[in-house]
């Protein structure tokens, strides 16, 4: 486990943290268009931040929920999107990922969810496997990079 704590990102000056740890991870290292990394959707959505014990921004992720998430997932009633997992390369392998998948988890079960959907990377697929997550359909480009729907049941 870290040493990090997550939250729910509130303010101009987290959601910064999210937006840096976001550009870092998606815009720098894996090329993804910044028009592409920031949507539409980020107003309404709940953003989760995990800081250090020094305040630094550590990771990030993201739940859609409500009329959002049916309009995403094909109207499925009850089903949140887990989204914009992002954890700094110095933070990677800490079990950080994991904390945030289960904060987004916690939090979607706050906001009526019964079921978790996520657009894996098809790299990151075994990492949602041991999560309990089970994917579903073909693979698909979103930004330039494989991807796989998986979902979970809460």
């Amino acid at each position: 486990m870290t040493a990090a704590a997550i939250r729910v990102a509130e303010g101009e000056a987290d959601l910064e943290l999210v937006r840096a740890v976001r550009h870092e991870v998606f815009v720098v290292e894996q090329n993804v268009p910044e028009e592409l990394e920031y949507d539409e959707y980020d107003a309404t959505s709940v953003h989760l931040l995990a800081v250090g014990a020094d305040g630094a921004a550590l990771g990030t992720a993201r739940l859609i929920h409500g009329e959002p998430a049916r309009k995403l997932t094909g109207g499925v009633d009850g089903r949140v999107l887990l989204g914009r997992l992002a954890v700094v390369a110095a933070a990677r392998g800490t079990g950080l990922g994991a904390e945030l998948v289960r904060a987004v988890e916690a939090a979607g079960a706050e906001h009526g969810g019964a079921e978790v959907e996520l657009h894996a990377q098809v790299q990151a697929l075994g990492f949602y496997e041991r999560l309990g997550y089970v994917a579903q359909g073909p693979v698909y480009d979103d930004a330039g990079i494989a991807h796989r729907t998986m979902t979970r049941v809460l």
